[in-house]
């Protein structure tokens, strides 16, 4: 059976891709990975990029003839496709409430993204946030403490166990430490068990080490 293929964008900005990484990674679903520089003035870059998937954007998983574009649809994928990895809760009620919150992550948001962009090389510092921006980190928190309350009594993460949402609001974890987040102590209890994680380990070295600076996200 062939690998899975994954084309992502660099690992240092591109808060997208990890998501899905991030949930092959850590249920040790084999990949071949393929690192697609962002926001290039070199054409063979979007070339590279359309070659995987016309929507023009990544990440992309490609598993033989079947191509899925967008995070949370190869998080859907990959659940069905490897169930053993139990992306999703086994009950019902938290399979839905944890759809739920995964759903909202992907939608929403929109002011923390935009004030506090991913970005590894960045040195830890705060910077002052909008209104909005800190409602956003409210509701977060509120997020992972409630889903942490209700199912997360066999283990450190949202549900338990390692799963889809956890992969979905990986990211936020980064966003949360590397702009100083002024946050409760049930929201860095998550922080370290997502950071000690060794799949979240290895994203964080890998885009540290990275070298291709984008301007547009350095003024941040």
């Amino acid at each position: 059976m062939a690998a899975l293929k994954l084309a992502i964008g660099n690992k240092n900005y591109s808060s997208w891709s990890m998501r899905p990484w991030l949930a092959l990674r850590a249920n040790d679903i084999p990949f071949v990975e393929t690192v697609i520089p962002l926001y290039t003035d070199n054409p063979a870059d979007k070339d590279q990029i359309l070659s995987f998937s016309r929507a023009g954007k990544v990440p992309v998983l490609v598993d033989g003839d079947i191509t899925v574009w967008d995070s949370l649809s190869i998080i859907e994928y990959v659940a069905e496709r490897y169930p053993e990895a139990k992306l999703w809760p086994d009950d019902v009620a938290a399979r839905a409430h944890a759809r739920s919150v995964c759903a909202e992550m992907h939608s929403g948001f929109m002011a923390l993204r935009n004030e506090c962009g991913m970005n590894l090389h960045r040195p830890v510092g705060a910077v002052t946030l909008s209104a909005d921006a800190k409602a956003n980190i409210a509701r977060v928190q509120e997020i992972w403490r409630e889903c942490r309350a209700r199912y997360g009594a066999n283990g450190p993460f949202l549900f338990g166990r390692f799963g889809a949402a956890d992969a979905m609001y990986a990211p936020v974890v980064h966003r949360f430490r590397t702009y100083a987040i002024e946050v409760t102590p049930e929201t860095g209890a998550y922080m370290e068990a997502m950071m000690a994680l060794p799949a979240f380990q290895e994203w964080t070295r890998d885009g540290i080490a990275e070298t291709l600076v984008i301007e547009k996200f350095e003024n941040v």
